[in-house]
């Protein structure tokens, strides 16, 4: 048995810099025909020389495959002149609360003071993808931050916002309240709650940010996935971190699926036999709400056991040891 995939694309990647760039790019790149880069590095990617050559380095960790690097910029009080200029190299800027999650410290404290920002990309039809949590406790932090959606969406109705990873049912209940309102969700965020990565001895390498939530939420997030909700993307939010910095007092948040995703997704869909919605979730919506062109690119799986490898360099992946029903075809 095999299963076609046209341009599946990951709507959320964090490729990082460097050694591990050229690590963890050819994998992305193996499955996925293009994905939207994260620009929190450090320093970070706000402005658009710093952009461009970081596009020109992803293109370089991915070689000669079929991928194309959807940048993004780190939201900072940009000036008309400065948004003009990147319009056309970027598919959005991404909106950091300060210190919520890795790299964000210079991230936004006052949202008024980002607000000219966010009426200017309006005007220029640049989407606004934020990660979505407070400051308070860490299960309330996206609930929380679901007023501030709405106040974005109300005050700004024509400018295209994109909850980034979202985790819990009520997140996912905001997205048919507003014309322009979309979300990324994850894979690890359809698969765990927080008891699989601390109901017993801790998993490091389930920690992440946002943290998963409870069985309800998880039970949204799938229904709605297996379901392709239109505006919903997949997002993998894979975020590579060397396992020393795992597997240590002070872990670092991340899970890394980059490279088992799509296997995972197809071994899921099957599963609730909803293989016939994947394309829409793993793509299509993606095309549709961001008005994309993909690279032209066919992924095939078939149905045979595939052992995920203890790690890939220095990143241990989810699932790493354990065996999938499907496989890269010729893997």
């Amino acid at each position: 048995m095999t299963f076609e995939l046209q341009s599946p694309l990951d709507m959320h990647i964090h490729l990082r810099e460097g050694a591990m760039l050229k690590t963890v790019a050819p994998l992305s790149a193996g499955t996925f025909a293009g994905g939207v880069v994260m620009p929190n590095l450090v320093p970070p990617v706000d402005s658009l020389a710093r952009l461009q050559a970081y596009r020109e380095e992803v293109l370089a960790g991915v070689g000669d495959a079929v991928f194309e690097p959807y940048m993004t910029l780190f939201f900072r009080n940009y000036t008309r002149e400065e948004l003009e200029a990147a319009r056309d190299h970027v598919i959005g800027i991404k909106l950091y609360p300060a210190g919520v999650t890795t790299n964000s410290e210079a991230g936004v404290a006052v949202l008024e003071e980002a607000e000219p920002t966010m009426a200017i990309m309006e005007e220029l039809s640049i989407p606004l993808l934020v990660h979505g949590e407070s400051g308070g406790f860490v299960m309330d932090r996206e609930h929380e931050f679901l007023s501030v959606y709405e106040h974005i969406a109300t005050r700004f109705p024509q400018l295209t916002i994109i909850m980034e990873h979202i985790t819990t049912a009520s997140a996912l209940a905001l997205l048919d309240r507003f014309e322009k309102l979309h979300a990324t969700v994850t894979l690890h965020h359809l698969l765990v709650t927080l008891d699989d990565v601390a109901g017993g001895l801790l998993d490091p390498h389930l920690f992440c940010k946002p943290i998963p939530k409870r069985p309800e939420d998880r039970s949204a997030l799938l229904a709605a996935a297996l379901a392709a909700h239109p505006r919903l993307m997949f997002g993998s939010d894979s975020a590579p971190h060397p396992v020393d910095q795992k597997e240590c007092c002070g872990c670092a948040a991340g899970v890394f699926t980059a490279p088992i995703a799509v296997q995972v997704l197809v071994e899921l869909f099957e599963a609730h036999d909803r293989l016939d919605r994947l394309q829409d979730f793993i793509s299509g919506n993606a095309q549709r709400i961001y008005g994309l062109h993909p690279p032209e690119k066919t992924v095939l799986l078939e149905k045979a056991d595939f052992t995920v490898p203890a790690r890939y360099g220095d990143v241990v992946p989810i699932k790493a040891g354990q065996t999938l029903s499907w496989s890269l075809s010729g893997s």
